[in-house]
């Protein structure tokens, strides 16, 4: 395990690293790094980019992370197309024919899952546990399995059981549950307005349960448990996922600079840990912010290091 590292995760700005980013990751030795499709140019170039992170660590295990949904979401859509595979589209297979939906979503994620690790990815953001509602923002939209809650979460039961069985680690999200959010978090700050009851029995039953090792907020504020908070900065909301939803493992933030949060990235970093989430992740590459959250975050605990040690197993 690498010493004295600290609960973020990074970005980073292109296909390879600069000089300053090689020295930011050797002095404030983030948690993990998330690639996106700026850092992506070829095959080679994105399996020498995670070499060179892992190099840095001394750390074949190192976490890397992507955001490979499938569909709107294709972050590796310049090696391959997976933009057919959104979350409706297995979710309808699920519906018209569940004996053909296994062998389908078997396949699908062994390829996924043999392609991130042959370039040096190990973490993939899936799967979308938001239950699709009718009038709500397309920010989920097909990304969504289904409006059936109970769909959504056989679904998301089977894509962490396999990619777990590929060595591949995921994270659920967004938990509590986005699918009521009128805007998108990345532009605005949701404000869902539904009763407790009525989230618990629909937009937060797919979340519970569930063996993934990670999971990610929502910055989305749920009135009816914390109005002046988001879920990201809300300790009510985080307890509820932790004594309620019953998740136990680590909780990451979504995107600490997405406008959804409504402070500076300092405090949307400070008040993320002050929540309980214990892991923030930052993704623009942008190197004055990345420096503001790495001075921000406090090195890893006990609790973070037994788990990380738990995901570690899963890429042996």
């Amino acid at each position: 395990m690498i010493k004295n590292r600290r609960a973020f995760i990074t970005g980073l700005k292109s296909f390879s690293l600069s000089v300053n980013e090689k020295k930011f990751l050797k002095k404030y030795k983030p948690w993990g790094v998330i690639i996106f499709s700026r850092n992506i140019k070829s095959f080679n170039q994105l399996k020498k980019l995670t070499t060179d992170v892992k190099k840095i660590f001394n750390d074949p295990k190192y976490p890397i992370l992507i955001d490979e949904e499938g569909g709107r979401v294709n972050r590796l859509k310049k090696l391959f197309d997976t933009s057919i595979f959104t979350g409706s589209f297995f979710g309808s297979i699920y519906k018209k024919d569940i004996k053909k939906f296994y062998p389908y979503y078997k396949i699908y994620s062994k390829q996924i899952s043999y392609i991130l690790k042959s370039v040096g990815i190990n973490v993939n953001t899936v799967p979308v546990l938001d239950v699709r509602r009718l009038n709500s923002n397309d920010i989920i939209g097909d990304r969504s399995f289904s409006s059936n809650p109970k769909v959504v979460s056989k679904i998301g039961d089977f894509c962490i059981d396999q990619f777990t069985k590929n060595q591949i680690g995921t994270i659920i999200k967004h938990i509590p549950g986005h699918g009521l959010a009128k805007v998108d978090s990345h532009k605005k700050t949701p404000i869902v307005t539904e009763k407790i009851s009525l989230l618990n029995k629909k937009d937060f039953y797919p979340f519970k349960n569930k063996k993934s090792l990670f999971a990610m907020t929502a910055h989305i504020i749920y009135q009816k448990i914390d109005n002046s908070y988001a879920a990201t900065h809300s300790k009510k909301v985080i307890d509820l996922i932790r004594n309620k939803i019953k998740f136990k493992n680590l909780i990451i933030t979504d995107d600490i600079s997405m406008k959804g949060l409504k402070f500076s990235i300092e405090n949307n970093t400070i008040k993320a840990f002050s929540a309980g989430c214990n892991l923030v992740l930052h993704c623009n590459g942008r190197f004055k912010e990345m420096m503001i959250v790495a001075k921000n975050s406090p090195k890893v605990n006990k609790f973070i290091i037994t788990k990380t040690l738990k995901f570690y197993k899963i890429l042996n």
